[in-house]
């Protein structure tokens, strides 16, 4: 199987370099910094599961001609996503499939528009994972696990090759029968712990421990998980009570990755994950005051330090 991996960061280099490790065929699709980068130095992963090096590995950016791909990973922020969707355009035939792995859902709207219902699988990941100055990738967490499925549920042709291509690495991939469901409750998850944890630029122990911040972790999951139902989000019945526990029993010192980004002065997915929020609240008539006061303060971080 051969796999396009838009991206040779953190997410991308990561997985990508397990399945390198395991003997895949697989190409990153990069810049062209990044790729002089891999010229000169090789894709290094330092990793509590293993180290990795590999001295040469594929690479091309956007526009060079490549043989066909059966599988395209796409792991960019949402910021970039109608960027990659221009650059892999040249690259999906009649028999690739797309396998996003973004946080979130409101970049399915726009994949499914660009490519078609049957070319975009479901995808995601739990992983902490960065780029470093030099651009090693450094994974830090026991948790490495890439999550993907048929949206529909079914087993096809595409997903069994998939299952086979993602077995044996050293890496959790795990086919999902549920991605969709698996897919919002993450959603529901991220936006929780990250709309808190910016709010209140705090890891999520000190904002456990008051009343008021623990009250708006709540507020922020029952809010988001109305707007969700009302859409039809398939969420299983008690995933909020199970959400807030998950919250409790994380590490005192978790941060999300929006908090550290905006403590780096990066980029932000304000409008991916909230504003999408915000939008399908008011199309239904329904009131997210909290989560209105977090956008409003990721809109004013965007504007006064972007």
């Amino acid at each position: 199987m051969r796999i396009l991996t838009v991206g040779a960061g953190g997410i991308g280099g990561y997985f990508g370099g397990r399945l390198l490790e395991k003997g895949e065929d697989v190409t990153f699709l990069v810049r062209e910094t990044r790729k002089q980068q891999l010229e000169q130095n090789g894709l290094v992963v330092e990793s509590i599961h293993g180290d990795m090096k590999f001295a040469s590995p594929k690479a091309i950016t956007a526009g060079e001609k490549a043989a066909d791909f059966d599988v395209i990973l796409l792991s960019t922020k949402a910021y970039h996503l109608q960027g990659a969707i221009e650059d892999i355009r040249t690259y999906v035939n009649e028999k690739t499939v797309i396998l996003p792995l973004l946080n979130g859902i409101a970049h399915m709207d726009a994949l499914t528009a660009a490519f078609g219902e049957e070319k975009v699988l479901g995808g995601l990941c739990y992983i902490e994972t960065t780029l470093d100055g030099n651009g090693k990738v450094v994974q830090t967490s026991p948790i490495h696990d890439f999550v993907f499925g048929e949206r529909s549920g079914e087993k096809t042709e595409p997903i069994r090759k998939l299952q086979e291509a993602f077995s044996g690495t050293k890496a959790n991939f795990r086919l999902s029968e549920n991605i969709e469901q698996e897919m919002w409750h993450k959603y529901l998850f991220i936006s929780t712990l990250s709309g808190v944890t910016s709010l209140f630029r705090s890891p999520i122990g000190p904002i456990r421990e008051q009343e008021f911040g623990l009250a708006t972790v709540k507020s922020v999951l029952e809010e988001a998980s109305a707007v969700m139902k009302g859409i039809g989000a398939p969420l299983a019945d008690g995933i909020e009570e199970a959400h807030v526990q998950k919250i409790n029993e994380i590490g005192y010192e978790m941060k999300s990755s929006l908090q550290r980004d905006m403590e780096k002065l990066q980029a932000i997915e304000a409008d991916h994950f909230f504003g999408y929020l915000l939008e399908k609240s008011k199309d239904l008539g329904l009131e997210a005051p909290v989560i209105a006061a977090v956008y409003a303060n990721l809109k004013v971080y965007e504007k006064n330090s972007l």
